[in-house]
């Protein structure tokens, strides 16, 4: 499992669920429920974490989020 942080959204227009991956550019993936769309987000992060490697690109680490409270 990556720790990547992914944002899931409805989409009007697609009328489907979005799940956008932002520390991986380009790395995008939608589904018609919220539960979908994240399991897909989670086979692109894969897939585009390999296509990085066979390229030698350079793969960010997952940078989390600090909680601040109030």
């Amino acid at each position: 499992m990556y720790r990547y942080e992914i944002i899931i959204y409805w989409s009007l227009e697609d009328k489907a669920f979005i799940a956008e991956v932002p520390e991986l550019s380009g790395c995008i993936a939608h589904g018609n429920t919220y539960t979908e769309a994240l399991k897909n987000a989670e086979v692109a992060i894969e897939l585009w974490i390999e296509t990085a490697k066979e390229f030698l690109e350079v793969i960010p680490k997952p940078k989390g989020r600090k909680l601040q409270y109030a």
